[in-house]
């Protein structure tokens, strides 16, 4: 299109004969610069600035133009260009800082699974070595460890098929122990300058895989962590999670008011790393403001760490 316009500009008046469009009927022509340093590619933009100074040299060099008129056109070209750059500038470091977080919740949880991983593992190397010492006083030792091996060779591949989808980075790893769901206790109380944190939680647990089991830890911390900055004039944030037989419910409640700190724009990076958590564990999460007061995030993981 640039090439189109800005062509037939210039040579509209050499074939017709008739004289060149002021300046400010041609204002509409901006629009083009802009769009394509907005949205066309590297090669786009040389080849269509290539045309467009092109075209207003060649004016000059014809006369159709005065000098005064070559450098205005050269201002607001230039002026136009720069803007569409800057803004394209703007999304692209936008979408870096979404993936740079998207990457970071990757890790974390790589790191998770990780350690899971290496827990089956090293389960299965103790069923090994107690079944060879006992088989020879008790041959069904060797079967018994075999069955155990079984079951957590098993668990492990499941972790193992939800590790490959996650990205991780060459960075040295977190040796602190994964907090699990029983966890979440050591966020209740409250804080010097904040709202009380009261934890609930209902239903089996038990057999709950460490993965999701960290993923709740990590969805109420930051929950937490974000009542405690955004809320403004909250006294208390409840944590309920809750269980049934295929999915483990998360909710995290404050009654702050949050409508003037927390508008319903585009989500933070905190959320969206929330998200990324959930989602590569097969569940949603999701955040909101109440309809009276508060904001509340919940979040439904299912049992089996989307390995089923």
């Amino acid at each position: 299109m640039v090439a189109i316009a800005f062509a037939s500009s210039g040579l509209a008046p050499l074939l017709t004969g008739g004289g060149t469009p002021d300046l400010n009927v041609m204002v509409y022509l901006v629009l083009l610069p802009y769009a394509l340093f907005r949205w066309g590619s590297g090669r786009e933009a040389v080849i269509g600035s290539t045309i467009m100074l092109g075209k207003v040299c060649l004016s000059a060099v014809l006369g159709a133009i005065s000098f005064a008129d070559v450098i205005a056109g050269f201002a607001v070209l230039s002026a136009v260009m720069a803007l569409g750059a800057a803004l394209r500038y703007r999304a692209w470091a936008r979408m870096r800082e979404l993936d740079q977080v998207k990457l970071l919740e990757r890790e974390g949880l790589a790191r998770d699974l990780h350690d899971t991983v290496a827990h089956h593992v090293s389960a299965m190397a103790i069923r090994a070595q107690a079944g060879l010492a006992a088989s020879g006083s008790d041959p069904n030792a060797a079967t018994e460890a075999l069955r155990l091996i079984e079951a957590e060779a098993s668990r492990a591949l499941a972790e193992m098929r939800t590790l490959v989808r996650v990205l991780r980075r060459n960075q040295p790893a977190d040796l602190a122990p994964n907090p699990r769901i029983w966890d979440l206790e050591r966020l209740t109380g409250r804080s010097r300058t904040g709202p009380s944190v009261d934890v609930e939680v209902v239903g089996d647990l038990d057999d709950l895989p460490p993965s999701v089991g960290t993923a709740i830890y990590r969805l109420a911390q930051e929950s937490i962590t974000n009542a405690r900055r955004h809320a403004r004039h909250a006294t208390r944030i409840e944590v309920r999670v809750a269980a049934d037989d295929t999915s483990v419910h998360l909710r995290v409640s404050d009654d702050g008011d949050s409508s003037p700190i927390r508008p319903n724009g585009s989500p933070g990076y905190g959320l969206i790393g929330m998200i990324e958590r959930a989602g590569l564990l097969g569940g949603v999460c999701e955040a909101g403001p109440n309809p009276d007061r508060g904001w509340t995030v919940t979040a439904v993981l299912p049992r089996t760490g989307g390995t089923a």
